[in-house]
């Protein structure tokens, strides 16, 4: 199946909602004042959940960073800065970490935040039963206090460097302590620069700002609105339309395309997030370390790049922090090697070649069919057959966190921190190292000593090693960190785009 491939029917439906919709500005108000625009942002996806402590879909993190609040956050440079919690210190041996908290903070409902909220949320966070996706980045907090209403207290086991970075992810996500995960799911109550206004299922979520929102100066739009159109292209000609005014691409040829119409600005951003083709170690074939190590060698990283993103990117080891940057030349094999592969499958017991099961998504971004075929096109020559199903993002959620694949062609979110990046894949004790199939007595080890260092330089070579046994041991294949391309009409103002991916700034944005 090509990237981006729909029937008629889908492209027929997708432009029908781009070009006959009606945009999400106003008209002219009584008196003739003309009210502020909203903004729509075009999406390829619904978003699949809308409980942030278990978003890992980028387009369900998107929204949800808009409509919750998280204790720190990231400025527009990745700084981890004040958010709901106001400040922060750490005691003299690092046990003990003790947040003040912002007064006079409200819920979307209108009901006080305050600490009894954040002991809630990150106790459950921590509690095993709610299956959190950031469940190990508090791995380090034996318990949470709340001696006063605007403070909050966590006990810790040691030193942990990487804890006001790893609070700062939608997936910590500040709840009120009188909410459900059912109730949640269908009307979100955050504390973020929006609030939940309508949803439209598999056509658009819509958010209207929050006038009682904390931060030093309030959303810019009324509404924004995420429409979804399920083709990049489509969301150029809706944007050449003008019923749509913003979107992010993955494909560089879509962004190429809608610049060169010349109503469209794009600002290319390099990011954080890399492509991945992950390997569960836990299942089949790829128990054996000769078999996975096959693969690695079998595949140029530099010809996914080139293929699947016109070279838009560069090839990639485990870390893309640049503070923790890795060398992608410190691997097996820096470049392909046919033969070292298959010295690896003899070792295996496989001389005559491998099936891996590969789980492929259509829609979460544009370039994954492309590089899935590639990758399968280049390890057949290593008779390492990749058996591709495509699946809709939804579908390819769900079998991803229940770890029911052999590969996944995937790409993953990076983060400033590579605790919070792979602490809870790799570790024994990551609550999503089921999905890795991969971790380590020295990987453990390794991991603690890089949250017990406070200093960055004693952190690099920790993290180096971390990579180093990572690419050792082909625990996934990772390919190439890419660009992200946003695209704006000539009437949005004051985007700011992430190196994290992050739509953080639409709180900023206007539309004249």
């Amino acid at each position: 199946m090509p990237r981006g491939a729909l029937s008629a029917v889908g492209i027929a439906a997708a432009l029908s909602i781009a070009l006959t919709s009606c945009s999400s500005s106003s008209g002219p108000a009584a008196g003739g004042d003309t009210p502020a625009k909203g903004l729509v942002v075009g999406v390829t996806s619904d978003p699949d959940t809308l409980f942030p402590w278990k978003a890992t879909q980028f387009q369900a993190v998107n929204v949800l960073q808009n409509l919750y609040g998280t204790l720190t956050e990231f400025d527009k440079d990745l700084n981890v800065v004040p958010g709901l919690a106001e400040s922060w210190e750490t005691s003299k041996d690092g046990e003990k970490l003790t947040l003040k908290l912002r007064q006079g903070v409200t819920f979307a409902d209108g009901s006080a935040f305050d600490s009894k909220d954040v002991k809630a949320s990150l106790e459950k966070i921590m509690d095993e039963k709610t299956a959190a996706v950031a469940r190990a980045s508090l791995s380090s907090v034996k318990s949470v206090e709340a001696p006063d209403p605007s403070t909050v207290v966590l006990e810790l086991t040691g030193p942990d460097a990487a804890l006001p970075a790893n609070l700062a992810t939608v997936n910590m996500a500040m709840l009120s302590s009188d909410d459900t995960e059912q109730e949640l799911t269908t009307t979100p109550n955050g504390t973020g620069p929006f609030t939940l206004s309508k949803r439209v299922a598999s056509q658009s979520i819509t958010l209207a700002r929050n006038d009682t929102y904390w931060g030093p100066e309030k959303p810019k739009v009324p509404t924004v609105e995420f429409r979804v159109i399920p083709d990049e292209s489509s969301i150029v000609s809706a944007m050449q339309s003008g019923n749509v005014q913003l979107a992010v691409f993955d494909d560089p040829l879509v962004a190429q395309t809608a610049e060169g119409g010349g109503t469209i600005t794009v600002a290319k951003t390099p990011q954080l997030n890399y492509h991945v083709l992950q390997l569960n170690a836990g299942h089949g074939e790829l128990k054996d370390v000769n078999v996975r190590l096959a693969i690695q060698c079998a595949i140029d990283r530099k010809q996914v790049l080139d293929t699947a993103a016109l070279g838009e990117g560069e090839v990639t080891g485990p870390i893309t922090a640049p503070a923790y940057k890795s060398d992608p030349a410190k691997r097996p094999c820096p470049t392909r090697d046919l033969a070292k592969a298959a010295d690896y499958l003899a070792k295996a017991g496989k001389p005559g070649g491998v099936t891996v099961k590969t789980i492929v998504s259509q829609g979460e971004y544009a370039t994954s069919v492309n590089e899935a075929q590639n990758l399968k096109a280049q390890l057949a020559e290593a008779k390492i057959n990749l058996d591709l199903e495509v699946l809709e993002s939804g579908a390819f959620v769900d079998r991803w966190v229940a770890a029911d694949f052999d590969a996944a062609v995937a790409l993953n979110g990076g983060r400033p921190d590579p605790d919070g990046s792979y602490g809870r894949y790799f570790t024994s004790d990551g609550n999503l190292n089921k999905v890795a199939g991969y971790s380590s007595p020295e990987l453990d080890k390794l991991f603690a000593e890089g949250k017990a260092a406070t200093d960055q330089a004693a952190r690099k070579p920790i993290y180096d090693q971390v990579a180093a046994h990572l690419e050792d041991n082909a625990a996934w294949i990772w390919l190439f960190a890419g660009y992200t391309y946003t695209a704006t009409t000539a009437n949005v103002e004051g985007f700011v785009p992430m190196a994290s991916g992050s739509l953080q700034y639409l709180r900023t944005t206007s539309v004249s």
